[in-house]
This record gives C-alpha cells, sequence and structure tokens, in this order.
C-alpha cells in the first residue's frame, strides 16, 4: 500500500486493527487470559488482561467482533478472576483483591515468582470497570458481567495496599512482604489513585493522593514547563481511561496547567530531544523519535563506527536524562495521539517510509535500535510483539477517533468518584 497516499483515519484504522489481533491470536479463551508477549511460552499479564477487556468494546464497535462474542469473552474473563485463588499461598492468583502480575495462561496460578502487582491489578479493574459500563444490556450475561464486575472492585483492600505508610505501596511478595519502597514522583499510579480512593469498601486514606503528588517534579526542559516523568509511557497509561482534559487537581491548578496539557508538553519534549539527538544515535530525527519503557538489545558494550556504545535489554528509557542507548519505542510514539496528532501522524508515516519491514504487518514492535547493526536500515529489532504495546495502541488510536473509552469511563460513577476525592474539578467533572 502506498502510506502517502493513504488518507490519515484509513492509516491509522489499519493500524489500529492489527493492533487489536494480538487479543485474539494470543488469548486462553477458556479463562481470559491473554499472553504478556507473542513468544513462545509466555504468560499472561494481568495488566494485557485488562486492556483487553477495554479493547473489546473498540473491538464491536468497530465491527472486529460480535457483542455476543465480547460478551462470552469478558464472562470468561471476569469468573475466572472471581473464582481464583485469593490468599498468602505462593501459587495462588492473587491477595486480597490484587493479583500477581504474571500468571500462567493455563492454570492462571502465579508465575515466574512475580509480585504482586498494584499498578497491574489497577489496569486489570480498569478494564474490568470498563467492561461492566459497556454491557449494560438486560441479558443474563451482561448483567453477570456487571455483578462480577463490582463485586472484584469491591473485594480490594486499598488499605491494605497501604501498608501503614503515607502512599500506597508498588508490591508484594508472600516470602517477603511489601516492598521497601512506595510511590515516588510523578507516574502511570495516577488512575491507581482515582481508583483506590473511590472504593466503597476499603479506599485509600484521604491523604495519601497528597502525600504522593507532594513527590512531584515540575521543570523546565527545552523551555517547555511540565510536569516531569522521563519515559513516555508514564503520559500515557492513566490517560488511556480517563479524560483529563480540563480538570484540575491541586498541584495542576496551581500550575494553571492540566494533566492533558502535560502530556502534549511531555511528547513535544520528545520530539524535541530526538531532534537535538545529544547522543547522535542512528534514526533519531524530527520524525522519528519515541523514548519509553520497553524492549532492548540486551545488556552490552559494543564499538560501534568509532564510537563505544552502552546497550540495555528491557528498561524505562527517559528523556532527557536516560537512560539512553538509541532504542525506540514506536507503540509509545503513536499511544501520543490524542495529546498531539500533529506530530504523531506524521511519525508513523516516516515509519512506514523509512522503515517498510518494521511496519508490513501494520504491527508495530516493542523496540528498535537503528544505531546498533542489524539485518536492514531499522537495526535490532525486538522479538515478537508485546501485549501492553498492542492495547495502548488499540485505545488511545480510539480516544483519538471517537473518544470511545473516555465516554465510558465518564459514566463509571467510581471514577468520578475518586477524582473529586483526588481533588479534581472543572471541566466534564461537574459536581454530582
Amino acid at each position: 500500500m502506498n502510506d502517502a497516499a493513504e488518507s490519515d483515519e484509513a492509516l491509522l484504522a489499519r493500524f489500529q486493527c492489527a493492533a487489536f489481533d494480538y487479543f485474539l491470536s494470543h488469548c486462553n479463551p477458556a479463562n481470559g487470559l491473554v499472553a504478556d508477549t507473542s513468544r513462545p511460552g509466555s504468560p499472561s499479564s494481568i495488566a494485557v488482561v485488562g486492556l483487553a477487556l477495554s479493547c473489546y468494546a473498540v473491538a464491536v464497535e468497530r465491527g472486529w467482533m460480535t457483542r455476543a462474542a465480547a460478551a462470552a469473552r469478558t464472562l470468561a474473563t471476569l469468573r475466572f478472576f472471581w473464582t481464583s485463588e485469593q490468599s498468602e499461598a505462593g501459587d495462588a492468583t492473587g491477595y486480597k483483591g490484587f493479583y500477581y502480575h504474571f500468571l500462567d495462561m493455563h492454570s492462571g496460578r502465579r508465575a515466574w515468582q512475580s509480585e504482586l502487582s498494584l499498578i497491574d491489578s489497577t489496569f486489570l479493574l480498569a478494564g474490568v470497570l470498563n467492561a461492566s459500563v459497556y454491557f449494560s444490556a438486560d441479558s443474563g450475561d451482561e448483567g453477570e458481567i456487571r455483578a462480577l464486575a463490582a463485586a472484584l472492585y469491591g473485594r480490594v483492600d486499598w488499605q491494605w495496599a497501604q501498608g501503614d505508610a503515607p502512599t500506597v505501596r508498588q508490591g508484594w511478595k508472600p516470602d517477603s512482604g511489601y516492598f521497601h519502597y512506595g510511590w515516588e514522583g510523578y507516574s502511570e499510579a495516577t488512575l491507581l489513585y482515582v481508583l483506590g480512593l473511590a472504593s466503597p469498601t476499603l479506599p485509600l486514606s484521604p491523604e495519601s493522593y497528597g502525600a504522593w503528588t507532594a513527590t512531584y517534579q515540575w521543570e523546565n526542559i527545552y523551555d517547555c514547563e511540565f510536569l516531569y516523568a522521563g519515559p513516555l509511557f508514564i503520559h500515557q497509561f492513566s490517560h488511556a481511561w480517563i479524560d483529563f482534559a480540563g480538570i484540575r487537581d491541586d498541584f495542576m491548578r496551581e500550575k494553571g496547567s492540566d494533566y492533558f496539557v502535560n502530556s502534549r508538553r511531555a511528547t513535544y519534549v520528545q520530539r524535541e530531544f530526538a531532534r537535538r539527538n545529544p547522543h547522535a544515535f542512528r534514526g533519531y530525527s524530527e520524525q522519528c523519535w519515541g523514548i519509553s519503557a520497553n524492549d532492548g538489545p540486551g545488556l552490552k558494550t559494543l564499538a560501534v563506527g568509532d564510537t563505544e556504545r552502552r546497550f540495555y535489554g528491557y528498561a524505562a528509557r527517559g528523556v532527557p536524562y536516560g537512560p539512553d542507548d538509541g532504542t525506540l519505542a514506536p507503540c509509545a510514539a503513536l499511544a501520543s495521539l490524542p495529546f498531539a496528532p500533529e506530530i504523531v501522524v506524521p511519525a508513523l508515516r516516516t515509519l512506514c517510509e523509512r522503515y517498510p519491514r518494521l511496519t508490513q504487518a501494520s504491527r508495530l514492535p516493542g523496540g528498535f535500535n537503528p544505531t546498533l547493526p542489524g539485518a536492514g536500515p531499522e537495526g535490532w529489532v525486538s522479538e515478537g510483539y508485546f501485549g501492553l504495546d498492542q492495547g495502548f495502541i488499540v485505545l488511545m488510536i480510539e480516544n483519538h477517533r471517537s473518544r470511545l473509552i473516555w465516554q465510558l469511563m465518564r459514566r463509571c460513577p467510581y471514577v468520578a468518584v475518586g477524582l473529586r476525592r483526588a481533588g479534581f474539578t472543572g471541566g466534564w467533572l461537574r459536581p454530582p
């Protein structure tokens, strides 16, 4: 296909549809679990399952799935999580209403000795709540979806997740307890606090959100003032479900901004960093950018030309302070579409034109590094695909095209309650 002649709408629709196909190809329909990556033997990621639950609504509206098929897949997922073991046992599926980061695709039990992940459980719950709003019919299946969603959300012990600390802990393991650190600095945890504060059963303490925002770091980078976080994904993940345009908490009121504007500024900072290209990596340019948490070539130091380069595996790469090894995250760039379509669409077109082998399947890999020699100009390319990448592509393209997920979550009463308890006012968040 001649990408230059293709309309923006057709181009985005093509990549969105290809990204959604991941959830059809790498799902166990018996329990709804979705593989973390397309690599053989990959366990399920609960965050990817949450994305899948939200993507099913998009698939129905776009005609990629029937409503009945989407409801059946959703119901299988919610039934599994409701009936799976919740205990302190090392091979349980979850504990205190939260779930382990990685689960065996078939048994659904804890995999890879992973942590009980509060943030990944949050993404799972966001998908659960999204489904409960979308499947609103009086039919038996859709009614059961809503009942299970309410039960799953109500079972979560957010107070336990605080662990007697001012802010939420990042994780827990049955053999060692809480991680010795919580959330500090701006991150993807905004959604966690919103859902935790809104709980009708065991909510976070009212002071916890303010304790977290007190650790924020406001910076001026390239003459752009914004709430700093280096990796691009941080400026995207909570935004997949919540429309932050025009609503402000105490922190943003003081700065005269909001989190949507902040993500737009962060996207432009990313592009400017790539344009300046301070480390002279191949491929970086005003039209080719995106530095985030993603797969990489592996931990090694190699001589590339006359320069010694240090490369990393999966890492949270960031702008402008690093780490940065020349690895680009094309999925992260595309997921910034709602914030700055005028620079994201040209970046996608450049990717298609400059690296046709990379985009020939209309699905983007977890990372590529043109500085590290490979089979073509794209250099090193990540093996397979990551479910997290594909899910956020589907949701963020849809929020740009129709605002579907944002509109659905506005109708979820817990989201509005959580935002208000966090101090958000204005915009679409009218008084109840």
